[in-house]
């Protein structure tokens, strides 16, 4: 257990930004795996519906992975829910608009848009979790 521990606060002492990246990486595969097969199961014409899907499950998954090993956050846990909650409702609007425009006008293919997508949102939800939904009481 005192390993683990160890193993842990070491951890935390790298750059969040470093931390967020390896993290982020793993949120996005997993969200991203989560909409290609809704993808394929549900079909292209519905991929909306499917981003819904994975914005819903991949949140939960994220919300933890964020709060103990991107920016190792003791307690608080519904009020930074509440806030990863408001982050995730703009990172989501974002993903819409961003998928949307890729697959109408510019990329057509909805996985590539996506990934695409994907990565653009997660710039902007580092900075909502840095500054909005984990930020440090001063």
């Amino acid at each position: 257990m005192i390993f683990l521990e160890s193993l842990y606060n070491n951890w935390c002492k790298i750059p969040d930004k470093i931390r967020f990246l390896f993290i982020g990486a793993l949120n996005a595969g997993i969200s991203y795996l989560i909409f290609a097969s809704a993808i394929f199961l549900a079909g292209e014409k519905h991929y909306q519906a499917c981003v819904i899907l994975q914005w819903t499950l991949s949140s939960v998954f994220s919300y933890f992975n964020q709060k103990f090993f991107v920016f190792c956050t003791k307690g608080n846990y519904v009020k930074e829910y509440l806030k990863c909650c408001s982050t995730w409702a703009v990172s989501y609007c974002l993903n819409v608009v961003i998928l949307e425009l890729l697959v109408r006008f510019a990329i057509k293919n909805v996985y590539i848009s996506q990934f695409i997508s994907i990565f653009l949102v997660s710039v902007v939800t580092y900075v909502l979790f840095k500054y909005f939904a984990f930020k440090p009481k001063v």
